[in-house]
């Protein structure tokens, strides 16, 4: 068991490492639950002509995926919680918390992706309207524009790790409504944003990197090698069946790492929000 206390950037990835293995068979079931369906899609899209040839199957397929991660996500946030406590969770009780998350997680998903949205299209908007005048200014004018793009990227990362652990904050805390976890989520991680960024970039890579590296590789051997080209399709659809508990794990060690640090979280609170939740 990783013993509940507050963690540094390699402690909460070694920490959530260890739960991934100790838990992996049950994660991996969870996984071809919840994924099963459109990891079948993305074989059959890649092996028969590609996105462009089927887009209503492939949007379908994207739709299907979001909401089986949805599932996968709290089911592996629940097995986490519960490997805190020295239990055992079932793969019914998985997939029932995670069916009874899946609206209120959708609805803050969508909120999220709105408002980062909003903060990219409103900054890629300024600095539109502004590249004629900077092209007419010089290089003091590109190197404001630089900046001025550089900050807009701040802001972006500085809103999304605020809100970083919203999925965690559904899942795990008795809330009035699903929205609530936003203030939630921006208060646990004041001030620890930092942290929060450099723990989702290398989790992100973690899932990323060889999914794209995969894409690229069955892109550049579709005509060359096509037999090789299929083979990696299809690892590249199970790749994420494997991959993605392991994002839900570190981002719920993150938040406990958060809820340690502000609140002095601890084993009882957590026995008490799971009854609760």
């Amino acid at each position: 068991m990783v013993e509940l206390k507050p963690m540094d950037i390699g402690e909460v990835l070694d920490g959530a490492m260890t739960i991934y293995r100790r838990h992996f068979g049950l994660l991996v079931r969870l996984a071809v639950f919840a994924l099963w369906l459109p990891a079948s899609l993305n074989i059959y899209i890649a092996m028969s002509g590609g996105s462009q040839q089927h887009f209503g199957l492939y949007f379908l397929t994207a739709v299907l995926q979001y909401f089986g991660g949805l599932l996968l996500t709290a089911g592996t946030v629940l097995i986490m919680s519960d490997s805190y406590l020295g239990k055992e969770t079932t793969l019914g009780q998985a997939v029932s918390l995670g069916a009874g998350k899946i609206l209120p997680l959708w609805g803050v998903g969508l909120g999220k992706a709105l408002l980062l949205g909003l903060v990219g299209g409103i900054g890629l908007a300024i600095i539109s309207a502004m590249l004629p005048i900077v092209l007419r200014g010089g290089a003091g004018a590109i190197v404001a524009e630089a900046l001025l793009g550089l900050g807009f990227a701040f802001l972006w990362f500085f809103v999304a790790c605020g809100y970083a652990v919203t999925t965690q904050v559904v899942v795990l805390e008795p809330l009035d409504g699903a929205f609530d976890s936003f203030g939630r989520s921006w208060e646990l991680t004041r001030g620890l944003r930092w942290k929060v960024f450099f723990l989702g970039a290398i989790a992100f890579l973690i899932l990323y990197l060889p999914i794209f590296a995969l894409g690229v590789a069955v892109a550049a051997m579709r005509i060359s090698d096509p037999q090789t080209s299929s083979i990696l399709a299809v690892v590249s659809a199970l790749v994420p069946m494997v991959l993605t508990p392991l994002l839900s794990c570190v981002f719920t060690l993150m938040y406990y790492d958060l809820r340690i640090r502000r609140e002095g979280f601890d084993l009882q609170v957590l026995s008490q929000q799971l009854v609760s939740s």
